[in-house]
């Protein structure tokens, strides 16, 4: 039991834990940010091969 309390105050005091959720939320923004772009990109480009397809259809 002693060893086991003994762990968790070293693991309170060290700083990788706070590290690690920080880096995990920065990249779960950055996925974030790069999923909408690519959407508004892919959004853009159909409408785009589509009013081409259309101009030179008529």
């Amino acid at each position: 039991m002693r060893q086991l309390i003994a762990r968790f105050r070293r693991f309170s005091k060290s700083q990788d834990g706070p590290t690690a959720v920080e880096y995990a939320v920065m990249l779960a923004l950055i996925v974030v940010v790069c999923l909408a772009t690519i959407r508004t990109l892919g959004t853009n480009t159909k409408t785009t091969f589509t009013n081409v397809s259309s101009s030179i259809g008529s």
